[in-house]
């Protein structure tokens, strides 16, 4: 990785740090070109299987800041989601939150959790980090089952949508629809300006080597945390949006098959690119639309469908697409 030269006592940035404010004009296209097929897609398809899509694919670009851009291979981020999703749906059903103020209470929790979990998890690597998180969220699973303000099997029902900052009515499906978007493009420019800032660089410097990193100075440990938080707190963004949009908190946001969804995701779409978790999110929840009518053959037909695409495509289908056009996407 080449460097510049940095003044005496500060450690050296990554030349690419230089560089990192400036957008690729080509990522501005694609950029529009996804901000206007997502505008005139709710009419076209049903806003409902959109407003899914696009919780999710705010999740997975909250997992793929981590994985992608960290290394950090968490099976726990089911925690976050589903965690925000029980917090947003009992402040809104029994404390009377308004919608926003409801979101962002679910959100406020999951990053607290993340910061928790972080904490505990951040110094262990490889599976050893994995398997941790995935303790964590068994934890909070099991937690979620046995508490009696989440329902139990039941989960929260009849969450209310309310009024969005007192002016937008949640309950007109159209209105719904474009505030979850505004949520999504808020999340997706975090994720995008935290990559391309000198903080990202240095998240890429300790992905590919953490040991030089931390000879040049930078406390490794410190930048995976909050990268581990911020990834958290998006996720609780994510899972507060769908408990609002669906009006439902249930185990199943918390379970560890979603852990393993995200992954997919991630997988699907391009692992450490910018728009492969939106295409990913997008396929697996078209794809589980699409074919629940085979009942029990669904995760079969999943499993095949997921093994052609990774031998296909190995670095996801952006991740393919960015590599044809020789441009990163």
């Amino acid at each position: 990785m080449s460097t510049v030269t940095a003044k005496p006592g500060a450690a050296a940035l990554p030349a690419d740090a230089m560089t990192a404010s400036k957008v690729p004009a080509h990522q501005v296209v694609a950029f529009m070109i996804m901000i206007g097929l997502l505008i005139a897609a709710p009419f076209v398809i049903y806003p409902v299987f959109l407003m899914k899509a696009l919780c999710f694919a705010l999740f997975a670009c909250a997992f793929n800041l981590l994985i992608g851009y960290v290394g950090l291979l968490s099976f726990g981020h089911a925690a976050f989601l589903g965690a925000a999703g029980y917090a947003t749906a009992h402040s809104a059903k029994v404390w009377g939150f308004p919608p926003e103020v409801a979101i962002l209470f679910g959100t406020a929790v999951a990053a607290v959790l993340g910061l928790v979990i972080g904490a505990v998890t951040i110094r262990s690597r490889g599976i050893y980090f994995a398997n941790i998180t995935l303790a964590f969220a068994q934890m909070i699973f099991f937690f979620s089952l046995q508490a009696k303000f989440t329902g139990g099997e039941d989960g929260i029902q009849a969450v209310p949508r309310g009024t969005f900052l007192g002016l937008l009515d949640l309950r007109q499906m159209y209105v719904l629809y474009f505030v979850v978007l505004a949520i999504f493009l808020l999340g997706f420019l975090v994720v995008y300006r935290a990559i391309h800032s000198p903080f990202g660089q240095v998240l890429k410097a300790v992905r590919e080597n953490e040991p030089r990193a931390v000879s040049l100075g930078y406390r490794a440990e410190h930048y995976k945390l909050i990268a581990f938080v911020l990834s958290a707190t998006l996720s609780g963004l994510a899972g507060g949006t769908k408990a609002i949009v669906f009006q439902l908190a249930s185990l199943t946001d918390v379970h560890w098959t979603m852990s393993g969804e995200v992954v997919l995701m991630t997988l699907l779409g391009g692992l450490g690119t910018v728009f492969g978790p939106v295409v990913g999110a997008f396929i697996l929840i078209a794809l589980e639309n699409y074919l629940a009518q085979l009942g029990a053959w669904v995760t079969i037909v999943q499993g095949a469908i997921f093994v052609v695409c990774v031998l296909t495509f190995r670095r996801g289908v952006v991740g393919e697409l960015g590599h044809l056009l020789r441009k990163p996407l």
